[in-house]
């Protein structure tokens, strides 16, 4: 550095040093606050240094062989910006699932990561537990976003699971984890909900898959009454072949979105803490019953 440069860097290092104890003296909650995210980064990182080492140890073990994921051939970093190609990571429940989405696939951009079970409630946990997490580990070891999303393998991370409750609170772990620890991931669009049909109409002519009760009541007045109704409960229970259609160029896909003015920890201090007879008020408050869907013959399978 020249002579003049260090002139300047000592005039803004004492400038800083000098306005910044004033004002911490001045304004002592701000102070306080302040030294809490200090001792609280402080803390995450004695407490990293002895997990990332081995985390690291078995992200190389699993690259060479993670059962938990199917990879595609091309990934979104693999190119520069302005020529990077789309690809897509979709996150399953469980084996029965994954399969159906492995197999009709489109293999050159799309890859799929397997969930054992439940995934943990992170929520209020630190970053260690990514780390310690095998699967959270694996997860973010696919993602490459262990040092930020720069090289983000997959710009579209698709969370696929069954339209039930364990789904839903599936969907809501995983969203729950991408907001504590990469929010950036969120915020820039890279999260989404894939919608998958809940019934299928058909006869021996015609086959319409339907998202929801409007839909198929459409279709029933296009087909008959005599028409066959499947009601699909899981992803596992639709064939490979017909899951071709709902993950192609017209995949229906919610995007996960975070207002600007959100607050995050407040959201998920409501969501996932431990604040359960305010939720289950919220939920009798609000709760809407759709109209029950009755077995019109025995073919049906509702």
């Amino acid at each position: 550095m020249e002579p003049g440069g260090a002139t300047i860097l000592t005039f803004i290092q004492d400038f800083l040093k000098k306005h910044l104890d004033n004002y911490l003296h001045k304004n002592p909650d701000t102070a306080e606050l302040l030294n809490k995210k200090i001792q609280l980064a402080e803390h995450e990182r004695k407490a990293m240094a002895g997990v990332k080492k081995l985390a690291r140890e078995r992200a190389k073990k699993a690259s060479l062989h993670n059962k938990k994921l199917r990879d595609c051939r091309i990934h979104y970093n693999d190119q520069n910006k302005e020529e990077r190609v789309d690809s897509t990571l979709f996150i399953t429940e469980g084996d029965s699932a994954s399969g159906s989405i492995t197999k009709t696939r489109n293999i050159k951009t799309q890859a799929v990561f397997s969930l054992r079970g439940k995934p943990l409630n992170s929520y209020g946990l630190t970053k260690k537990i990514v780390y310690e997490n095998e699967e959270f580990n694996l997860l973010q070891a696919a993602l490459n976003i262990e040092q930020g999303i720069d090289d983000l393998r997959y710009n579209k991370i698709v969370i696929a699971t069954d339209a039930d409750v364990d789904g839903m609170h599936i969907r809501l772990l995983l969203i729950t984890f991408f907001l504590q620890f990469f929010p950036e991931l969120v915020k820039e669009g890279h999260v989404y909900i894939l919608d998958t049909p809940l019934f299928r109409v058909r006869n021996k002519k015609h086959t319409f898959y339907c998202y929801d009760i409007e839909e198929k009541n459409i279709a029933l007045k296009k087909i008959g009454k005599k028409a066959e109704i499947t009601r699909f409960k899981g992803l596992g229970e639709i064939s490979p072949n017909e899951f071709k259609h709902f993950i192609g160029p017209d995949m229906r896909l919610d995007p996960v979105i975070v207002g600007s003015e959100a607050k995050i920890q407040e959201i998920l201090k409501y969501y996932m803490g431990k604040n359960t007879p305010e939720r289950q008020e919220f939920i009798i408050n609000n709760l809407k019953i759709e109209e029950e869907i009755g077995v019109e013959d025995e073919n049906n399978i509702i």
